[in-house]
């Protein structure tokens, strides 16, 4: 990454004396995982390694997120607010964000609500490589994709019966049980949930151009 996302003027670092505040996101579920400062030195050396750097006010250094305990934020975009003092950094967290071993510095689940989809994601893209013995999911995997393909037609058919002829926990629960079938299936095809939300985006932004 050679530049800052979507905004073509400079950080304004006179502002904070040489140093801007850095909001770290995760970058699928728009978890707020923490907050940082980054100096110009700071900011180059992220988009050089791919790893979030910031500079610590306390060591009078810069300072890699994870350095000491492995736990890197791997760079995925930075962007400048509208006033060019604050960055907006996002990123995909190798392990808890927090020292306390949280995934963010805020506490656990400060995630928006939606968001636990990309958790979701996320999961069954590391029980599809991993294969866990034991797993449900691991059990689906292994079962082909004529077993995964049937079980996402079974609970389509108990979501819609659900939703003519049962109460609203039991529409829930079968809406539930049909998304997690479903991707585990998108992912033995080799894909996500994050490419099904990209062309749900695509088609909305199609239709208000038009």
């Amino acid at each position: 990454m050679n530049a800052i996302d979507a905004n073509p003027r400079k950080p304004d670092w006179a502002k904070g004396d040489g140093l801007l505040p850095a909001i770290v996101q995760h970058w699928r579920s728009g978890e707020v995982l923490m907050l940082g400062f980054m100096n110009a030195e700071a900011l180059a050396r992220t988009q050089a390694s791919g790893q979030v750097t910031f500079y610590s006010r306390s060591k009078q250094r810069l300072w890699t997120k994870g350095e000491s305990s492995g736990h890197v934020l791997a760079l995925k975009s930075i962007r400048l607010d509208c006033d060019a003092d604050t960055l907006l950094v996002q990123a995909e967290p190798h392990g808890p964000t927090c020292h306390l071993g949280t995934s963010s510095c805020f506490g656990e689940s400060v995630h928006p609500p939606l968001g636990f989809l990309a958790v979701l994601d996320a999961l069954v893209s590391q029980r599809h490589a991993e294969r866990p013995e034991g797993s449900y999911t691991t059990k689906l995997f292994d079962g082909g994709m004529r077993r995964m393909a049937q079980k996402v037609g079974e609970e389509g058919v108990e979501t819609a019966l659900a939703a003519v002829a049962q109460n609203d926990t039991e529409l829930l629960g079968e809406a539930a049980d049909l998304i997690f079938h479903l991707t585990v299936v998108l992912h033995a095809r080799g894909l996500s949930l994050t490419d099904v939300v990209a062309l749900l985006a695509k088609r909305h932004n199609a239709r208000h151009r038009d």
